[in-house]
């Protein structure tokens, strides 16, 4: 375990910045006498590095304030500044304390031995070292650019043409890291079937026992809300941070109905990855659930937060005053926004005015009434498993794997139903079928978010993989799916 080692942080809701080239003790953050300059432009939320000496390099961390770091997820700021942490923390503990600003080809060459090859090192996977490697090159790419550092330390290669394309410049662009593993393969997709889930679900969550009976001693207060959540990720394959960034104005309450016993809400791009908006399919017994979750257990901890004065002491919250028009002025200004323009950010200081007073506006809250973060449910992801491990159930699963779940089920699901259709009709009535409903994978596609069908495509090798016998008996016909796709473009917002 390495003890003197970069560290990732994250700003403050009010701060201010140093002046250029000041290296300052961060620790100074933490006590909140330090206001970093609002006139950067640094947002609430942005993550920082922070040296083993405790020191803030102004320089450095400029790069999370690039236009194009601000346009990313802040899911995917958090990943490239951990990765630009272990390559900062291998200078420092392996290169005698060198400076980012003086690592060379040799530096990352020695990085890539320990990281990969050498047998005290972590030897990730391909995958994962190709990941790590695009955020430092990012990093160093805008260096370069910026003049802080005359080249970078990760050696380039020139891209490979596409097929019927021709690469005519050496631009930067066109180039890629040279170390880019080449043993990635295919990647595998872990998911659960439903039995599976179920169990999981049952039993980590709901802390029941291996044979379905509630577990004894459990005293989990928040496992009915936890399983809800759980549903909702598998049955509309919403990443963890879309989910978590859901307000009472996504999913309103009561819900219209669709064909089908479906019910949609538009999940809008300010919280979607890749500012992918798209209609979200939410099956009825789930809603219903949701539904319970509001009036009952989030209703308690909203009316014990609204009782003890919480949310009055929130610092410059955002506020709808009208629940039926959704839009948020912030305290001390007076333009509004309308609550689907606003970020994961914004909307974890977002209150709305109800019956018992102000109360935020996300869906999803703790036991105190504030909204949960993603790190609050990872680690009810992490208990679900040692829960599982406890009583025996060798079943384990993480956020992303619901997806994945919702994705290879419903695929499943989408082609039996896609080739019974087909095959009771005559050639003309199958085109014209073909070109209302459109293909299985693609309406996957849209669900997950994805911009190209390829990447869906992994799903669809997971089945291929499978026998057709296994197919139809992990992936039960009980798992329902939408009766009724409806034309997607309608009361897009």
């Amino acid at each position: 375990m390495i003890v003197n080692a970069w560290r990732v942080r994250a700003t403050a809701e009010e701060f201010e910045l140093p002046p250029d080239g000041v290296q300052f003790d961060a620790r100074l953050l933490t006590d909140g006498r330090v206001e970093w300059l609002r006139e950067v432009g640094l947002e609430p939320g942005t993550p920082f590095l922070v040296s083993p000496c405790f020191e803030y390099d102004v320089v450095l961390n400029r790069f999370f304030q690039s236009p194009a770091m601000r346009m990313r997820a802040v899911t995917t700021q958090f990943g490239y500044a951990r990765d630009m942490a272990a390559f900062l923390t291998f200078l420092w503990a392996a290169r005698h304390q060198k400076d980012w600003r003086d690592a060379v080809e040799a530096d990352h060459l020695a990085y890539l031995a320990w990281r990969r090859r050498d047998d005290g090192g972590p030897r990730v996977a391909g995958a994962t070292w190709n990941r790590e490697v695009a955020g430092v090159d990012a990093f160093y790419r805008w260096a370069v650019r910026a003049g802080h550092v005359p080249t970078s330390p990760i050696p380039q290669a020139a891209r490979r043409a596409g097929a019927g394309s021709r690469l005519t410049r050496r631009t930067a662009d066109e180039q890629r890291p040279a170390t880019y593993a080449r043993d990635t393969g295919r990647a595998s997709v872990e998911w659960l079937p439903p039995v599976e889930y179920r169990m999981w679900r049952d039993v980590g969550v709901r802390g029941f026992d291996a044979a379905g009976l509630p577990g004894p001693g459990f005293r989990g207060q928040w496992a009915a809300r936890n399983a809800t959540f759980c549903d909702v990720m598998v049955r509309t394959g919403l990443r963890l941070a879309e989910q978590c960034a859901l307000t009472v104005f996504e999913v309103p309450w009561p819900a219209p109905e669709l064909g089908g016993g479906y019910t949609r809400f538009w999940l809008p791009e300010a919280v979607a990855k890749g500012r992918s908006a798209r209609w979200t399919y939410l099956p009825g017994p789930i809603l219903a659930d949701v539904e319970d979750y509001r009036r009952w257990d989030r209703a308690e901890v909203v009316a014990n937060a609204q009782a003890s004065g919480r949310y009055a002491r929130w610092k410059r919250p955002w506020v709808v005053e009208d629940p039926s028009r959704p839009w948020a002025r912030r305290v001390g200004s007076s333009f509004r926004v309308a609550v689907k323009h606003l970020g994961p950010r914004e909307r974890r200081l977002l209150l709305v005015e109800g019956q018992g007073g102000l109360e935020p506006a996300m869906l999803w809250l703790g036991e105190g009434g504030q909204p949960l973060s993603l790190s609050g449910w990872k680690a009810m992801f992490a208990t679900a498993n040692r829960r599982c491990r406890a009583a025996g159930v060798r079943l384990a699963c993480h956020a992303h794997m619901l997806r994945h779940t919702f994705a290879v089920v419903t695929l499943e699901q989408l082609q039996r139903g896609h080739l019974a259709a087909l095959a009771e009709q005559h050639p003309r009535e199958r085109e014209h079928y073909t070109r209302i409903f459109g293909d299985p994978l693609d309406w996957v596609r849209r669900r997950l978010g994805h911009r190209s069908v390829v990447t869906t495509l992994i799903y669809l090798h997971t089945l291929a993989e499978l026998e057709m016998e296994t197919r139809m008996a992990l992936v039960a016909d009980g798992w329902d799916l939408p009766g009724d796709v409806v034309d997607e473009t309608v009361g897009a917002q």
